[in-house]
């Protein structure tokens, strides 16, 4: 186990140093886990129906497209479940190497998958199973990177912006993959569907080296070493917290309904549905996406930061009352086709997203106690990705071909958010408390 340093024997500067480090670590790593992962979304919108399923008609090729990013979706629990189970039995930090790993040697290969003109479907074949890896690794980040930065919180009362850090690297990875894409479909031209697209699956690896370095300079979380301490281990923990937090666990999924099946819609659904539906550039729409994400990185640690002061479940439970709005004003905006009001739809897109994503963090982990933490806050969180991300731009296309009208997605989008709202007005809210000590039977 990576437990060098009592936490007792830090002083309040080095405690400061290493809380440091441990939000730096968190937000360089998830940023190029996302990278990883988005990447693989817009690619998906805009390149893998033509390149994988080129004997589809342009919507089947799409969902068949989406269908491949679903299935990353599907292994997100599965790694919940594995890097849950050795989070909370040898350490936040060794975890969190391995899920960096996993994901940066997925996306790398990525970028050498034979097309279908190439091996048939085999192509597809591959890419799907390398997607399957893309969706253990992140499965395993986001609990850990979470735990990472807030077990180092020297003070309750910041928890909310600390663990909103982590939850930063979602814009700033949707930044980069979506400038990568930008920066080669203009550098590639034509070319772009021959190999300009390969390229930022490519450089992933170098981003995993960077990612490795800063993480392996961090020192494991004060509230593990007391439980490595106290000989509070546990040996199953995802047996464990299943059996004594099973209503956490449902409850931190269908939070998620409100935020994440959105997020999917403006950020992978909009290139399909941009480009193929109101016939605007790609270019367009990656810069619209691309600006929404700089928006992010202002809004998400705010919303997180405003839940320290009125508490996470109302921070949240406002955010899904606006999502449940705004999907209405996005379709309308969008389906006006005016290059100005379809940017400035897809730029607002992510605030009432970061709304809910910034206290997210905190409110889901804080929900399990601390042996259980990191395998309970894994699988919650990342069981909504089958029911709301993964399937999200497959029942928005299906719903915009049944009805032909981007408000049949909005309606959607407000029966998600109507779902969280009743899941959030359940969830134990731990906002300002003491969560290093052992919570009882009823969490």
């Amino acid at each position: 186990m990576s437990v060098t340093t009592a936490p007792e024997t830090l002083s309040a500067e080095r405690h400061s140093a290493e809380l440091r480090k441990a939000v730096i670590a968190a937000t360089v790593g998830t940023t190029i886990e996302w990278y990883d992962f988005f990447l693989y979304g817009t690619a998906a919108g805009l390149v893998f129906g033509k390149l994988y399923f080129p004997n589809e008609d342009p919507l089947s090729a799409t969902l068949a497209a989406f269908a491949t990013y679903f299935i990353g979706f599907v292994g997100r629990p599965i790694g919940a479940a594995i890097f849950g189970h050795y989070g909370d039995r040898i350490g936040r930090k060794a975890t969190l190497i391995a899920t960096l790993m996993a994901m940066g040697i997925a996306t790398f290969l990525i970028a050498f998958v034979p097309t279908y003109a190439s091996i048939g479907i085999w192509g597809a074949v591959l890419l799907t199973i390398l997607r399957i890896v893309q969706g253990i690794g992140v499965g395993g980040e986001w609990g850990g990177s979470v735990l990472i930065a807030m077990e180092w919180s020297r003070t309750h009362g910041s928890r909310g912006l600390i663990a909103s850090w982590p939850q930063f690297g979602v814009p700033s990875g949707l930044f980069l993959s979506n400038l990568a894409v930008l920066a080669f479909s203009a550098w590639s031209g034509d070319q772009f569907l021959v190999w300009g697209w390969r390229i930022p699956f490519a450089l992933s690896i170098v981003l995993v080296g960077i990612g490795l370095w800063v993480r392996l300079g961090i020192l494991e979380t004060p509230v593990f070493q007391k439980l490595v301490s106290e000989q509070k281990i546990v040996r199953a923990p995802i047996a464990e917290v299943i059996r004594r937090q099973p209503k956490e666990i449902i409850l931190s999924a269908l939070v998620r309904l409100s935020e994440q099946a959105p997020f999917y819609i403006f950020t992978a659904f909009v290139f399909s549905y941009g480009t193929g539906t109101l016939k605007l550039s790609r270019d367009l729409i990656l810069s619209a996406v691309l600006v929404a994400s700089l928006v992010s990185f202002v809004s998400i640690p705010l919303f997180g930061h405003i839940s320290d002061r009125i508490g996470r479940r109302r921070m949240y439970l406002i955010g899904a009352a606006v999502m449940g709005l705004f999907g209405f004003l996005y379709f309308g905006m969008l389906d006006t086709a005016i290059p100005s009001a379809v940017f400035i739809a897809i730029v607002l897109s992510l605030i009432p997203h970061d709304m809910q994503y910034g206290p997210q963090a905190a409110l889901i982990a804080e929900a399990f106690t601390p042996r259980l933490r990191y395998s309970g806050a894994s699988l919650g969180y990342q069981l909504a990705s089958v029911i709301a991300g993964g399937p999200a731009p497959l029942i928005a296309t299906a719903l915009f071909a049944a009805y032909h009208s981007g408000y049949a997605v909005a309606i959607y989008i407000l029966a998600c958010a109507a779902i969280s709202l009743i899941a959030t007005a359940f969830m134990p809210d731990y906002t300002g408390m003491d969560i290093s000590a052992e919570y009882d039977e009823d969490g």
